[in-house]
């Protein structure tokens, strides 16, 4: 595995980067990354790696180059209350935008004639949910997404398969919107939802390692699955 950090074109003469994780074994599909409130943090790499030790080709964009590219905060008191400043001002429309703009980069690699996933954490894990009711990736992953119980009219216009993973003792995602996601999605086929007991917000990035383990075993077979 090696990385590297690639410049995606945002049209209008704009671009903003991603950090690209190469696996050394490709199964010849890829994985869009979609950053926490934080940024591309050691955290969303470390998670961009871990695809790419699966096979994928992962790319973590810079979500949130609009405000200040390269964006990289610790879970400090200041820096909690920056994130949230900026999770406050983000438009969902800027992050599918950049998120069809990785897409349309990959596909366009040399040699690539794969598929594409998307998987999100926090605000990235909406994030993928929302690209799951477009035309811009093959499938999707969202790990305890926030407010997508807020945007249910989607439900029913999912265009690609879709797992989302939460922690029941998540208080950004507490039972009651859990249980509305649930309600929303369970006629689609092609929608599969976990729920790890003890698990809190975060946990696929800093929770305990079983947890960890079984998300990505999950996450994986899915994966293999929605992009035969």
């Amino acid at each position: 595995m090696r990385s590297r950090n690639d410049s995606i074109d945002a049209g209008h003469g704009q671009h903003f980067d991603s950090y690209v994780s190469v696996p050394a074994q490709p199964n010849g599909h890829a994985v869009i990354v979609l950053q926490e409130i934080f940024g591309v943090t050691p955290h969303i790499r470390a998670v961009a790696d871990r695809f790419a030790e699966d096979g994928y080709l992962a790319y973590a964009p810079d979500l949130f180059w609009r405000f200040e590219p390269g964006i990289s905060l610790s879970h400090s008191k200041d820096d909690i209350a920056k994130a949230m400043g900026y999770l406050h001002d983000y438009p969902d429309s800027d992050g599918l935008t950049d998120i069809a703009s990785t897409a349309q980069h990959i596909r366009a690699l040399p040699d690539f004639a794969g598929r594409v996933a998307v998987a999100g954490m926090c605000l990235g894990g909406k994030l993928a949910y929302l690209a799951a009711a477009n035309a811009a990736v093959d499938a999707a992953v969202s790990f305890y997404g926030v407010g997508i119980e807020t945007q249910l009219q989607f439900a029913s216009t999912l265009r690609c398969p879709l797992m989302l993973h939460f922690g029941d003792h998540d208080p950004y995602v507490p039972e009651a919107g859990r249980q509305a996601i649930a309600d929303a999605l369970h006629l689609q086929p092609s929608v599969a939802m976990h729920v790890y007991p003890g698990a809190n917000h975060g946990f696929y990035t800093r929770g305990a390692a079983a947890d960890v383990a079984l998300a990505r075993e999950r996450t994986c077979a899915f994966l293999q699955q929605a992009l035969a």
